[in-house]
């Protein structure tokens, strides 16, 4: 598990391949939005994808404001309330 992203609104945390476990085989992605208090956590292809758009919005050396506007793209799909462990 390794934080890669953390801004006032999103955290982002990776969850590294685990062949041993099928829900990381491709590893994961767990995306919280801060403000709104919920979370979603992303495998399989949809890590896949998500690895690669980040790759390229990384080469194109983005503010903290564009990488937020990217990661509110997922803002939809996030329906699970944010728990602290």
């Amino acid at each position: 598990m390794n934080l890669i992203y953390n801004s006032e609104q999103y955290s982002v945390v990776e969850f590294g391949a685990d062949t041993d476990h099928e829900a990381l085989r491709f590893g994961g992605y767990e995306i919280m939005d801060k403000s709104g208090q919920r979370e979603i956590y992303i495998d399989g292809p949809a890590a896949e994808l998500f690895r690669k758009d980040v790759k390229e919005l990384i080469a194109s050396e983005p503010t903290m404001e564009d990488i937020d506007t990217f990661l509110s793209r997922y803002d939809v799909m996030m329906r699970h309330p944010m728990t602290l462990h």
